[in-house]
């Protein structure tokens, strides 16, 4: 049986694959996160845009070090670019986020580029993958 986690993959990369076949690279990522937050929200996710990413580091606490994309069910981040070739940084980014909010799995998209295939990467954070 497949995990929650894996089941909201697979919607996700299915809302992607979509808006990119539908719209094409070009417009700005912000337009992206905007209509792929209301595909899935059509689709019955619970979606939060923009999520604060909290940073405890040596007793110092900061609310917002960091905000992820968007956050499917409190259990899979989405990370969306839109430039012309994702740079590893990219993915270390999403791991970055996935480490903080203590999450097994996320999706780094990139909408920049002239396919959806070559812009959607699955990032796992190590052990935490179930």
């Amino acid at each position: 049986m497949r995990s929650e986690t894996e089941k909201l993959a697979t919607i996700a990369v299915d809302c992607g694959f979509q808006l990119h076949r539908d719209l094409g690279p070009g417009l700005l990522e912000s337009v992206y996160e905007a209509i792929l937050t209301d595909q899935l929200t059509r689709r019955g996710l619970f979606v939060e845009r923009q999520r604060p990413i909290p940073i405890h580091y040596d007793g110092i606490e900061l609310a917002e070090g960091f905000r992820a994309d968007l956050l499917l069910n409190g259990k899979l981040l989405i990370e969306l670019k839109s430039v012309e070739r994702l740079s590893p940084l990219h993915s270390k980014q999403v791991l970055t986020y996935l480490r903080l909010l203590d999450l097994p799995l996320g999706l780094l998209m990139n909408f920049g580029g002239a396919t959806f295939k070559e812009g959607v990467c699955r990032i796992a954070n190590g052990n935490l993958l179930r």
